[in-house]
Parts: structure tokens; C-alpha cells; sequence
């Protein structure tokens, strides 16, 4: 049995070279259909352990899934996380930021959105946009998003010490998958509309972006909020290990059911 979650972690202050890991790996999983079996079997056990998480109401999940355009971000919120009760989820996607976001400080916009005690958030991109497409596009001078590795790394140890686990997850797609998924995007009228022709800016400047995530991946993976390099090119493998990281997430916060209340235990129902 392959560990999934420990073969994807990029250990606290490790070297990251993107070279090493492939988008199409398969991390030793042979079996399309067995993996996505074994998914079910996850998704129904995370299903479980979140309800729980919402009934003990003292700790909070983020999952912040981050990847190139078309890595599988919206699929691995669907197929992942789409069992699990809409009650104990709150999904959050960032788009370029309005101007009221931009009066305030880069993570004011992610303060909003944090899942409250008892629920996993779902960041769909995240604050990271702030030392990626702000990095590659320009638009702010490298000493501001140079300073964001930080303040990133300090956000996440404050919230890890109140109590919310964070989960981090890039999505690894190789170019040649993400232009089929491009083309499959465009002749499908159900996915057209996602569709973007800024994301083929975003594909000319492939080798900043990245030497973006790479940065992003040796200066922020920590022992409070690692990050988990996910081979994004088979869509069942990402779910695979998707579903591995957070089920080993949920289960080592040792979950369990609260007890009745006194005052509730000798109540009698007619």
C-alpha cells in the first residue's frame, strides 16, 4: 500500500526542482479502477470524519488547491469533496481582486472567507495568487510580493495555532495535458464558458509560472501548512491522492462524537 500523502509532502525548507516530479506519475498505482474504488471508500470515510468535525464545533479544515489553468482545481472540489455535507463546507474562489480588495492588504479579502470551527474550507486558487500571477504578470514590485512569503508562512502558524488545520495541494498538469484539456474545453459547449482567452497568456509565460510555484513550494511548505505536490495529468490519480491527504488530515485529529449533554440525558420524548 502506497503512502500517497507522505510521496507528494514537500518537506519544510527541501529544494523543490519540478523536474523531479512528473504530472503523469501514477506513484505506484497500477489499477484505474481499483484507485478509484479506493476513492469511494475514502470520500465516504471523509464524508464521516467531517460530519464529526462539524458536531464537535472546536477545530476548522482549509484545503487550498492551487494549479495551472485547467489542473483540475473545480474536479477535485467535485469528485473530492462533493460527498461531504454542503453544511460543513465553505468554498471560496479567488479571481482578481475588486477595488475594494485592493484598498486593503493582500490576505483581507482571504479573512473573509476562513472556514468558521466545525467546517472545511475550500480555497479554489487562494491568497498564493499573491506571489504567482502578481509575481509573473508584474503587478506589483518584487520587494511587496517578495515580503508575502512571510507574512503567508506567519497567516498560516496563526492559524494553525487557533485551531484550523490548513491543506495544501498544487495541482502539477504538464502543457501537453493542459492544451488537450483546452481543446476539450472549447469543442464541449458545457465547459466552453469556463474558457478564458487570458489563459493562453498565462500558457506563453509557462517557465515563470513555474519558477513561481517552485519558489512558492521551497519558501512556504512548513511544518504547520505543508505543501503536497499532486500529479494533476490523470484525473483519477489526483483524486487518489487528494482523497489520501485529507483522510489522513481528518483521521490524525483524532475525532470524535460529543457527548449528550446532562441536562439532555434524562429527557423523555412522548
Amino acid at each position: 500500500m502506497h503512502d500517497l500523502a507522505k510521496a507528494t509532502r514537500v518537506d519544510p525548507g527541501a529544494k523543490v526542482d519540478l523536474a523531479d516530479h512528473r504530472p503523469d506519475a501514477k506513484l505506484g498505482l497500477s489499477d484505474e479502477a481499483a484507485a478509484r474504488a479506493d476513492t469511494a471508500k475514502r470520500c465516504e470515510r471523509m464524508a464521516e470524519l467531517a460530519t464529526m468535525l462539524m458536531a464537535e464545533h472546536k477545530r476548522a479544515v482549509l484545503v487550498v488547491l492551487q494549479g495551472m489553468d485547467a489542473a483540475g482545481k473545480d474536479g477535485t472540489v467535485k469528485h473530492c469533496l462533493g460527498t461531504l455535507n454542503p453544511m460543513s463546507v465553505r468554498v471560496a474562489g479567488f479571481k482578481a481582486p475588486t477595488s475594494t480588495e485592493l484598498a486593503h492588504d493582500f490576505l483581507w479579502r482571504i479573512h473573509q472567507v476562513l472556514p468558521e470551527r466545525g467546517e472545511i474550507g475550500i480555497f479554489n486558487r487562494s491568497h498564493y495568487e499573491d506571489v504567482l500571477v502578481v509575481r509573473v504578470e508584474e503587478l506589483v514590485p518584487k520587494p511587496v510580493w517578495k515580503y508575502r512569503y512571510k507574512a503567508i508562512n506567519d497567516f498560516e502558524a496563526h492559524l494553525a495555532n487557533e485551531g484550523t488545520t490548513v491543506v495544501k495541494c498544487f495541482l502539477h498538469i504538464s502543457e501537453d495535458a493542459q492544451a488537450e484539456r483546452f481543446r476539450e474545453r472549447l469543442a464541449d459547449p458545457a465547459k466552453n464558458w469556463k474558457f478564458n482567452a487570458a489563459d493562453l497568456a498565462k500558457r506563453a509565460n509557462w517557465g515563470e509560472y513555474m519558477n513561481a510555484y517552485r519558489a512558492m513550494l521551497e519558501k512556504t511548505s512548513t511544518k504547520a501548512a505543508p505543501w503536497h505536490i499532486v500529479p494533476a495529468d490523470h484525473k483519477w490519480v489526483r483524486d487518489a491522492v487528494v482523497t489520501e491527504i485529507l483522510t489522513q488530515t481528518l483521521d490524525g485529529l483524532g475525532l470524535e462524537w460529543p457527548e449528550l449533554a446532562p441536562e439532555l440525558r434524562s429527557l423523555t420524548i412522548t
